[in-house]
């Protein structure tokens, strides 16, 4: 009975959690397509290069409302450093873009409240610009000189690009990030389920203590910035002080093992040592200055309304269908991914040209197939790459292909090509 009892109050606060944040974050959805179909990456490539102060600036700038996730910053920087991009305008993106997303953003909003809010992109700039400028210092701004081609889909009607707007916002992003999104709530739910409200309270750790624990944890972690607030809310709840919740919002999203294996090989040890310690020192920076200069009334209140004893009870209509919308999206994106592997699978070949196939190690979302595909492409021996994220393969159609220089092209963008 206790354990029925249990199962019950998980599904109740997962629901309850998913609730307070769809609607921001089918909005954010909204925005992420609207930026992608809308904001010309080619340009933008050409704003990371040239004078330090400027190419991190820029680079941060442009990197906070974009809705990469966590292993989609990763192909993109790679991608934006081959093609032209200085190392500190690199590292400066890598730094900002996945702390913050205008999804992630209007989700801090709903959970945590404006505070929170404000803080994450601020923290974000402040720590991508530091980390690009530390890093043009410290090393040497060589560039990959490759030929930025135009932009194509600036000449697309605006009938394809709305079209564009709404496959990559409700459909694309949410492939890319359900699964850290589902699994921060389940998390969270959990959590708000197994351990006592004033658990934190109990064992009496300073916050910087606190902070340290949580950085430890959160900088191998892989989940993205949306997926760090149900989190963050909960933790809250049971005593947490909000600057170590900060710390997780922070360092969550902008680090993982897999983007420190990419910054090691791509960029080199001096620009992974400046963006490790960039992000070290200012999540404590940040969680110091909220916990000891800023009232902690500001950080605590709106996850105590959201999620406190009474919560689930001032849901609105509008909430609950947003959630079963999202859901119903998100179980949308399954369905597509697996069909669209479906279709790569039986796709009938082009007997004209030469095909080859690589088995590539690292590749996780659309944004990795993107950046590989179109970087393969560049090179002149290849008419077609299509990633398949399923069997985590890349197909190439072209005459005379080389395989050495299409192999050097995916360890260039942070991959492991195996055969």
């Amino acid at each position: 009975m206790e354990v029925m009892s249990y199962l019950q109050q998980f599904l109740t606060d997962f629901a309850i959690i998913m609730s307070e944040m769809s609607p921001y974050l089918l909005l954010g959805f909204f925005f992420a397509g609207l930026l992608y179909a809308f904001m010309p990456r080619q340009k933008i490539e050409q704003y990371f290069s040239g004078n330090a102060l400027k190419s991190s600036v820029r680079a941060s700038i442009f990197g906070i409302p974009l809705p990469l996730c966590s292993c989609g910053v990763i192909p993109t920087g790679a991608a934006l450093y081959k093609n032209g991009a200085s190392k500190g305008g690199t590292v400066s993106f890598l730094i900002s873009t996945p702390q913050t997303g205008v999804d992630s953003i209007l989700a801090t909003f709903s959970l945590l409240g404006l505070p929170f809010a404000i803080i994450r992109p601020v923290a974000a700039l402040i720590t991508g610009v530091s980390g690009g400028l530390i890093t043009s210092k410290f090393t040497t701004n060589e560039t990959v000189k490759a030929p930025i081609e135009e932009n194509t889909e600036t000449h697309k009607p605006l009938g394809q690009r709305i079209k564009d707007m709404f496959r990559y916002g409700f459909v694309d992003f949410i492939q890319d990030i359900s699964k850290w999104l589902v699994i921060g709530l389940v998390l969270a739910a959990i959590i708000s389920v197994l351990i006592p409200n004033d658990f934190f309270n109990v064992i009496n750790l300073p916050p910087i203590f606190q902070m340290l624990l949580i950085l430890v944890i959160s900088i191998p972690l892989y989940i993205c910035a949306t997926g760090t607030i149900p989190l963050a809310a909960v933790l809250l709840l049971k005593g947490i002080s909000p600057g170590a919740a900060f710390v997780l919002l922070m360092a969550g999203p902008a680090s993982n093992a897999a983007t420190i294996t990419m910054i090691g090989k791509v960029l080199g040890k001096k620009s992974l040592f400046t963006y490790l310690a960039t992000i070290i020192v200012g999540a404590l920076g940040f969680g110091l200055l909220i916990d000891y200069a800023l009232p902690t009334e500001w950080f605590t209140e709106i996850a105590q309304q959201h999620l406190g004893h009474q919560h689930g009870e001032h849901l609105s209509w509008w909430q609950i269908l947003s959630a079963i919308l999202l859901s119903g999206l998100i179980i949308n994106g399954y369905i597509q991914q697996k069909l669209s592997a479906k279709r790569n699978l039986i796709q009938p070949k082009n007997n004209i040209m030469e095909i080859k196939t690589i088995k590539v190690d690292g590749m996780t979302c659309n944004h990795c197939k993107s950046n590989v595909e179109s970087n393969l492409e560049k090179l002149n021996f290849i008419n077609k790459a299509e990633v398949n994220l399923a069997t985590k393969t890349v197909e190439l159609q072209g005459n005379n292909i080389d395989m050495d220089s299409a192999k050097q092209t995916i360890e260039s963008l942070g991959y492991t090509p195996l055969a």
